[in-house]
């Protein structure tokens, strides 16, 4: 139970950090994990996601746009990473811009960005994006921060669309 409650403390303040670095609406000061024990002297655990909004503690389900809702997954998973995976070698996140806006967009990057330099000393740590936002992959790609860089297309002048190219930069 102790283990328990300080883990979710870390993960919230994690979870508090990332959200008020990356979000850009005004609308939510801060997103946390709240755990209820489902019986006494259980283990077992009942979880939601809540905002802070002000004075006013709301449940974000329900009441969060499309890119609030894939902002605060993408930073609770973030969190989870960082709080349990600390020599795990491999973050993957796929299409992590869908439903974001430009402005939560070029933050959730400029958040990547701090822990892949958080990150450099570690041997094994391997950051994979895979995305259709150019612009997003730019700006995580950009060479003092990422040893390696890989650009898969489609070759246009074929027409045999399995095909791909791969630009390392």
């Amino acid at each position: 139970m102790r283990f328990h409650t300080l883990k979710m403390e870390e993960i919230n303040k994690i979870i508090r950090e990332l959200w008020q670095q990356t979000y850009r609406g005004q609308d939510i000061d801060y997103i946390y994990v709240h755990s209820d024990s489902e019986g006494a002297g259980t283990r077992s655990y009942s979880y939601k996601v809540l905002m802070q909004t002000g004075d006013a503690e709301l449940e974000m389900r329900g009441r969060c746009s499309a890119g609030q809702k894939v902002l605060a997954s993408l930073i609770i998973r973030l969190a989870l990473a960082e709080t349990f995976c600390l020599n795990c070698g491999i973050l993957a996140l796929d299409e992590p811009t869908t439903n974001l806006d430009a402005p939560n967009s070029e933050s959730l990057a400029a958040a990547l960005l701090r822990i892949m330099e958080d990150r450099k000393g570690q041997e094994n740590f391997q950051l994979i994006v895979i995305t259709h936002d150019e612009r997003f992959a730019q700006l995580i790609g950009q060479r003092q921060h990422a040893e390696k860089y890989y650009r898969v297309y489609k070759d246009e002048q074929s027409s045999n669309a399995n095909r791909m190219k791969s630009d390392a930069k």
